[in-house]
């Protein structure tokens, strides 16, 4: 395999220089420490004298070597070569600094998962000469840079630091040996006077391994007085005074010197050692403090355990609460900065973290009450474990550290409280170190091990970093097969030569995590770029496979191959941890800022940056990271089980198109979103966006929303293409279909049954919505399009609140305040509205009338015929009530009227439509309805006759007094003239009258009004008087009420007044008739009297009356002879 390299072979991953000595990606500012243009006078840093030899050696030594180590390898140092030691052995980054003092201290565009969390961060760091006391020698410190440093952490202990360094307040600096000490003046406040500090530092190996301050600081940072200090030194080493160890003083001295050293002071010395209160107890004794650390001791930064321990316990014990999360999330950032700057603490911290997070009374409390943990602690859990991964990913770690590591993390895992990978479900997900096709899956979920948080930790310390294969891919940019071996396939390199790492996917990002997270950024990138070119080769081949299945597959129209394991959501965020990698050093970012996680932070800007190795030089780590982003998002795999796996796949995939959206698209990056865009559509069952997906996919609608945004400017054809292939949702569907075989060679083919439980169905429709509402809003003015969208939205979205909020959305873009409305998308919204309405027709819909409300507002806009259509289909659309009731009334409205600017044929023709509805809601539902049908036809007089039908109905139906108030209503608008006695109403009004009849005295008296004003036909009058003296009323027998029986007298009211009104209608009737009489009528005419006379006895003077009746006949008409004979003949 080493003959494909174009170069030496490489170095050794372990033999690569730590991420702090390396140099940066991105030139740094120059901080304001000493040096040129502070203090040295030269006027650039290329005018800066080169470091001397002596310089050079202690600056390695200083940082390598424990002092005690010098000594006993060398017999007699010099004593200026002991100073360099001293002085280089003091730490020479302000960023180290920072990271002790500060959460999240971190240098622009390095981004860890917690990124977004609070804290303090280092904008950059830049080159400072320190010159030594004894000397001019020049090196190299990285410094914070605080003029351009603005933000608004000022009450970080680093800023305030920095503060208390610029006003002057550190003074009576001394070095002794690997000692540092100095006051530090807290200047006088509105509230505090002036205080002074003392503090001590202890260092070693470019380490502070002890500080002490007199402010009493409990915290896990330095305090503000430990920074100044630390960086008065960093800065001002020229003005500390430097002194060698007092042990290496004292062995210096002869007798001499000793005794009078030791006469003038041993006595106060003794009292004060004496005294436990005294000052010189409160510094370290023997062994010398300032001779440095034994070659047995740990070298490694002051960390206050137990004030981490406190602090991660108070912030669990508050439950998430007053930002405990977020404070947690820094602790987590503050690990990775630690793990990144190669610091052993990191896993020191972490390990304390874990201690307490399985010490928390909350898991025994969750596991006993059989409930789950709360949504922010499982994602702390996560974090957890994802850190766990790294730490013990470490390239550099040691054989005995990973030991240990797996022997606590087993130690935690075996605990009965120790919270499990995927919540209360049992793990469906493979092994860490197998390939995803390798994985036995389809075995039974009761034989599948207990599953942890820190499983996937406990299987990566079975990985490793010797795969010579591995080492070269991390350790070359231009590492190739040779060309001669690129004929046919290869498992380690593609067809181009380029390398492959063929892992089970999550398993080789959480590689490229834990590289980039120990501070091997371009190894990161080098294993990141050959992951990439792996997946784009199985990409190719599942295409390959597609094509040989297509037909079959589409003829069976669903199919049973997926992922099981999608890379979405995945515990190890592999996509996520990809496209981070491959952005960041593509950021660019302005170093002078620094970011205290305050305020509102600053979108980042990218640009390209060429691959390095590339053989056709086009490609850049930010094209990379946005092919893989599409790739992992567009990845067909089946939903996961259980609430939190399916939530966490929800919030992955919205934190990805997140960072997309970060993307300014040029051409590079639009021609590779059109390329992966057409891959997704084609790649058949392997793709969430191809022609075949599994019944439980996991939907592709946020993804679609985002390539549908992105493609629109560009192509948009392809934009609309995968927007609504995204818009299915088959597992809502009705039927699957049996499905086909998986081909052996993608991951898994068989999934086991199981009725889907979709807990995030909710969420993943609204989202569907969103893709909708976007699709449409592009598509206003294009009719075709907008149609297409719409059989889209009809066929695939299933509820109906999702659609009426559609149909909203497309009438309030259709309708801008400032221009004329849309009439395309108009229609677009009527009939995504009508749907809605057949939709939720026969269900029960708490919004169901303003529904209805609002089609009558969006018909209204868009026209007459609208209108008219919705009249006239009413019972597909609405109930009866809502017919009546909202829809005719608000149409047949004033304002409905005045918005139409309607003409009067136009208005007749809408009031037409309405009336007719309102009839045939009434007798459809007469109850309900005929009240409001009342009130829309009491303008006309022929539909008004046709309640009484729908009055006899409520009637037959066993409501006799609704029935009553309809007839009474329906007679206010009759009107029977005298000669009408044949007309068809004849039998509604004496049904009527018999209806009040029958239900008592009350409601007899109420009608007879109205039919005295309305009837004026004698023999209908007659007709009513006389059924109305036959029986007694109060025959319905209504409940409640007293039945007298007893017959009514015409004598007195209410039937005194229809016996009057009944003799005036036979007097008019008869003067009307015998105006115009012929001698063929008067034998009916005869006829007519007697029944009048019929009438007229009914009355106490009846006959009398009647008698005045004939004999005013007989004078008025005598011309009329051969009648009034025969009046004489018949009534005398």
């Amino acid at each position: 395999m080493a003959e494909g390299r174009r170069e030496q072979p490489p170095h050794p991953l372990f033999s690569i220089p730590p991420a702090s000595k390396r140099p940066c990606l991105r030139p740094a500012p120059r901080g304001p420490g000493p040096g040129p243009g502070h203090g040295s006078g030269l006027p650039n840093s290329r005018y800066r004298s080169p470091e001397s030899l002596l310089d050079c050696a202690a600056k390695a030594v200083a940082e390598k070597w424990a002092f005690e180590r010098v000594e006993e390898r060398f017999e007699r140092i010099p004593e200026p070569v002991q100073r360099r030691i001293v002085y280089w052995s003091f730490p020479r980054n302000e960023k180290e600094i920072c990271m002790y003092s500060s959460f999240q201290c971190r240098v622009a565009g390095e981004e860890g998962p917690s990124a977004a969390t609070g804290g303090a961060a280092v904008a950059g760091s830049g080159a400072t000469t320190a010159g030594g006391s004894g000397g001019s020698t020049a090196g190299t410190t990285a410094t914070v840079g605080a003029a351009g440093a603005v933000g608004t952490g000022d009450g970080l202990p680093f800023r305030r630091g920095i503060r208390l360094l610029e006003t002057g307040c550190v003074e009576n600096v001394l070095q002794v040996g690997f000692h540092l000490s100095g006051t530090v003046t807290e200047p006088t406040t509105s509230s505090e006077p002036e205080v002074t500090h003392k503090v001590a530092i202890s260092f070693d190996r470019c380490k502070i391994t002890s500080v002490t301050c007199g402010c009493g600081n409990r915290d896990i940072f330095y305090c503000a007085h430990v920074v100044a200090l630390s960086l008065y030194r960093i800065r001002k080493p020229e003005q500390v005074k430097l002194r060698l160890p007092i042990s290496e003083t004292l062995f210096q001295m002869n007798r001499d010197q000793l005794q009078k050293l030791v006469l003038p002071t041993a006595q106060k010395l003794a009292d004060e050692i004496l005294s436990s209160n005294s000052e010189i107890n409160q510094v370290h004794g023997a062994p010398d403090p300032t001779a440095g650390a034994s070659i047995d001791d740990d070298n490694c930064w002051h960390l206050d355990e137990d004030q981490v321990r406190e602090q991660v316990k108070q912030f669990l014990s508050q439950g998430g609460y007053y930002g405990s999360g977020k404070q947690l999330n820094s602790m987590f950032a503050k690990v990775r900065e630690m793990l990144r700057m190669r610091d052993s603490n990191g896993a020191r911290m972490l390990t304390l973290i874990t201690e307490q997070f399985m010490a928390d009374p909350r898991l025994s409390l969750w596991r006993q009450q059989g409930t789950g943990m709360t949504d922010k602690c499982r994602q702390l859990w996560d974090e957890l474990g994802a850190l766990w991964v790294c730490v013990v990913l470490n390239p550099h770690c040691k054989s005995e550290e990973k030991s240990s590591w797996l022997k606590q993390l087993k130690k935690w895992g075996d605990m009965d409280v120790c919270p499990l990978e995927d919540g209360n479900y049992g793990s469906e997900l493979p092994n860490i170190t197998n390939a995803l096709p390798q994985s036995n899956l389809a075995q039974d979920s009761l034989s599948r091990p207990r599953r942890t948080v820190f499983s996937r930790a406990i299987e990566a310390c079975d990985l490793h970093w010797q795969d010579s294969h591995l080492q070269r891919i991390i350790s070359s940019d231009y590492y190739m097969s040779p060309s001669y071996q690129r004929e046919g396939e290869s498992l380690l390199f593609n067809p181009q030569g380029l390398p492959l790492w063929l892992d089970h996917v999550p398993t080789a990002c959480a590689r490229v995590d834990a590289l980039r997270s120990h501070g091997y950024s371009r190894e990161a990138l080098r294993l990141a770029v050959a992951i990439i070119n792996t997946l784009r080769l199985q990409q190719q081949r599942q295409m390959d496979i597609y094509k040989h299945q297509k037909k079959e597959l589409l003829q069976r129209g669903v199919t049973s191959t997926t992922n099981l394991e999608g890379w979405v959501g995945h515990p190890l965020d592999p996509i996520g941890c990809l496209f981070t990698t491959l952005t960041e050093t593509c950021r660019m970012d302005d170093d002078n800022n620094m970011d205290t996680g305050e305020g509102e932070p600053r979108p980042p800007v990218y640009h390209h940056v060429p691959v390095w190795g590339s053989p056709d030089g086009g490609e850049s780590y930010l094209t990379l990271a946005l092919e893989v982003a599409l790739m992992g998002m567009g990845q067909q795999r089946i939903m996961p089980e259980g609430l939190y796996a399916q939530d966490k796949v929800c919030r992955n995939e919205e934190q990805i198109v997140v960072k997309l959206q970060e993307l300014e698209l040029d051409d590079l990056l639009v021609q590779t979103l059109r390329k992966q865009a057409i891959q997704l559509l084609e790649a058949g069952p392997f793709s969430g966006l191809g022609e075949v997906i599994h019944r439980e996919s996991v939907p592709m609608h946020t993804f679609a929303k985002y390539l549908f945004s992105a493609l629109l400017p560009h192509d948009a054809d392809l934009a609309y293409k995968v927007a609504l292939r995204a818009m299915r949702l088959p597992v809502l569907e009705s039927s699957a279909g049996s499905g086909d075989v998986g081909h052996p060679h993608h991951g898994i083919s068989i999934v086991p049954s199981r009725y889907p439980r979709w807990f995030t169905l909710g969420h993943l429709e609204s989202q569907q919505c969103e893709l909708a509402s976007t699709m449409l809003t592009a598509a206003k003015g294009d009719m075709l399009r907008l149609r297409t969208v719409l059989e889209a939205i009809q066929k695939n979205i299933h509820s109906s609140s999702l659609i009426f909020k559609l149909a909203q959305d497309a009438f309030k873009i259709a309708t801008p305040a400032d221009s004329p409305p849309d009439i395309t998308l108009l229609n677009v919204a009527l009939e995504l509205g009508l749907q809605v309405m057949r939709m939720t027709l026969s269900t029960l819909n708490w919004r169901r009338r303003e529904m209805v409300r609002w089609l009558v507002t969006c018909a209204t806009e868009v026209g007459l015929r609208a209108l008219v259509s919705i009249l006239q289909s009413w019972y597909t659309l609405f109930t009866p009530t809502e017919a009546t009731s909202i829809v005719a009334a608000t149409v047949m409205s004033h304002n409905t009227i005045l918005r139409l600017s309607l003409d009067y044929p136009q208005r007749e023709e809408l009031a037409s439509c309405a009336r007719t509805l309102a009839l045939q809601c009434a007798m459809k539902d007469p109850q309900n309805c005929a009240l409001s049908a009342l009130t829309l036809c009491e303008k006309d007089h022929i539909a008004f006759e046709t309640l009484f039908t729908i009055a006899r109905y409520m009637e037959h139906r066993g409501y006799p007094l609704r029935s009553f108030k309809l007839a009474s209503l329906a007679m206010t608008h009759l009107n029977l003239a005298y000669n009408q006695d044949t007309h068809p109403a004849i039998n509604d009004v004496l049904w009527a009258c018999a209806l009040s009849h029958s239900l008592g005295k009350n409601e007899l008296a109420a009608i007879i009004p109205l039919v005295v004003k309305s009837v004026h036909c004698a023999t209908v009058l007659s007709d009513i008087l006389r059924r109305c003296t036959m029986t007694a009323p109060g025959l319905a027998g209504i409940p409640g009420r007293r039945n007298s029986g007893k017959l009514m007298s015409t004598d007195k009211a209410p039937l005194r007044q229809l016996l009057d009104a009944t003799i005036s209608a036979y007097i008019n009737t008869t003067h009307s008739r015998l105006t115009h009489i012929s001698p063929r009528h008067y034998g009916e005419f005869i006829e007519f009297l007697s029944k009048a006379r019929e009438t007229f006895l009914l009355a106490q003077d009846g006959h009398i009356q009647f008698a005045q009746f004939i004999d005013n006949l007989k004078q008025i008409y005598k011309g009329k002879k051969k009648l009034m004979m025969l009046v004489r003949e018949r009534f005398g």
